[in-house]
């Protein structure tokens, strides 16, 4: 990479900072936000607005090496199937709550594995969304799709349900490093089930592919990019491997010295990034790819592109909230987190409250400050004229925020009358310059590394 060596002297290889999926980020939250003051928030929802929910289902049949996300395995289906019933009575107490015509912009299923869920549990849980909130035009039912834990009968119950949109994860097709991260998946089967996908009329597959990963080379990494174009997703998330051992006992399986170094990372990511753009895709901020006539693309074109805890949308509702143990929400007035335990989450739905434990409730220049890092997480552009006319802030406080950060990055960061940009030889740089923009304290979390 011709701008390596600049890259390096501004400190990317060494630093590590966080994804920006919200601002604040989650180890900020505190015990202010209870399940008392998410109930407002609820009901404060206007009437006839759309909203977005998502659902967590935290089990999986194995354990990964790799990932780093708050699941536990289960070898039966029972503790699932109890986890369901307790997913439908919190869905029971949200339509108590929310107010009149509200309806789905966007509905996902993540984990963990959701699919580990029977067929029967899958209908019953749609239909209890429905039932609480019914899908509002063009919305999108998406769901996370493990090919090793699905099958004819649990593809059906999602496509009659409404699914039109399935992710599918491949992190990567090779079997020595499918091997190392303990997630053995072929490229036959992954081809199979999106072909199952697509014959029952699901017409939006995503995918997720990773860099850096063990023993990861060039020429593996293109290998397994060039299998997964065969697939022709619409919308691709390329992400790169977070290695924090310290945080995910599970990643102590993995080798250190078998990870790609920083500077090797970057030459992954590139790499994979070229071969997209080859076969058409567009980049789509930081670490995503879509084919033009996707959603995801279009609100890139057209100024609209958002990031949540899933990455990057193109849903523009104001609300997303999260079901299920762990799951955050997402209010035009803070974050709510649900307990993170099973157990904790079970309790408190019993007891007839939601789980709500944390959060955090917006103030001061928060919002402002949230929409600053977006728009470079999004579109590698701080628009001078929305903040001023969106927030209460004078051209001067925003002057010294903008000139601040342009400060620290030797000329590779544009400032000029219209705001402040990040060039494309600079974009590896995007996370470091969102924080910049961060006036928590960043010494009070384990982030992963910028590259």
């Amino acid at each position: 990479m011709t701008y390596e060596p600049q890259l390096a002297r501004l400190g990317l290889f060494d630093a590590r900072v966080p994804r920006y999926t919200s601002y604040p980020t989650a180890p900020h939250f505190g015990g202010s936000v209870d399940h008392r003051l998410f109930t407002d928030w609820v009901e404060a929802i206007p009437e006839g607005s759309a909203i977005s929910l998502y659902l967590h289902v935290p089990f999986c049949r194995r354990l990964c090496w790799f990932c780093a996300c708050r699941t536990q395995g289960t070898t039966s289906d029972t503790p699932v199937i109890a986890y369901a019933q307790t997913l439908r009575t919190e869905i029971a107490m949200l339509r108590r709550h929310l107010p009149r015509g509200v309806t789905l912009s966007r509905l996902h299923w993540g984990g963990g594995t959701p699919t580990l869920l029977t067929a029967p549990e899958m209908l019953r849980l749609a239909e209890a969304v429905f039932e609480t909130v019914p899908m509002g035009k063009d919305a999108e039912f998406s769901v996370e799709i493990d090919p090793n834990e699905i099958d004819a009968e649990r593809l059906d119950a999602l496509a009659a349900s409404g699914m039109n949109r399935a992710s599918i994860g491949v992190q990567d097709f090779d079997p020595i490093i499918q091997k190392a991260i303990g997630r053995e998946q072929s490229y036959e089967l992954t081809r199979s089930v999106a072909d199952m996908i697509r014959n029952r009329g699901v017409d939006s597959l995503n995918a997720d592919i990773l860099y850096g990963l063990p023993h990861q080379t060039k020429a593996r990494i293109s290998d397994s990019v060039q299998k997964l174009l065969t697939l022709t997703p619409d919308r691709v998330a390329l992400y790169g491997y977070a290695h924090v051992p310290w945080m995910s006992r599970r990643q102590q399986m993995i080798p250190s010295d078998t990870i790609p170094t920083p500077q090797e990372r970057l030459r992954l990511f590139e790499t994979a990034a070229e071969l997209f753009r080859w076969d058409g895709y567009d980049q789509v901020g930081i670490d995503h790819f879509a084919r033009p006539a996707d959603g995801m693309a279009k609100a890139l074109k057209a100024g609209t592109l958002r990031r949540n805890f899933q990455g990057y949308t193109d849903d523009t509702a104001p609300v997303l909230i999260g079901l299920g143990a762990s799951s955050i929400s997402r209010f035009p007035q803070g974050f709510a987190q649900n307990a993170s335990g099973t157990s904790d989450y079970t309790k408190a739905i019993r007891a007839g409250q939601f789980s709500t434990h944390r959060g955090h409730v917006f103030a001061g220049e928060d919002q402002m400050r949230a929409r600053i890092i977006e728009a470079l997480m999004c579109d590698f552009h701080v628009n001078r004229a929305e903040i001023l006319r969106d927030f209460d802030c004078t051209p001067e406080r925003l002057n010294a925020l903008l000139h601040h950060a342009a400060d620290g990055f030797d000329g590779m960061v544009k400032l000029d009358a219209t705001g402040l940009s990040i060039p494309p030889e600079a974009r590896p740089l995007a996370r470091m310059v969102a924080r910049a923009f961060d006036a928590y304290d960043q010494t009070k979390a384990q982030h992963s590394a910028a590259v």
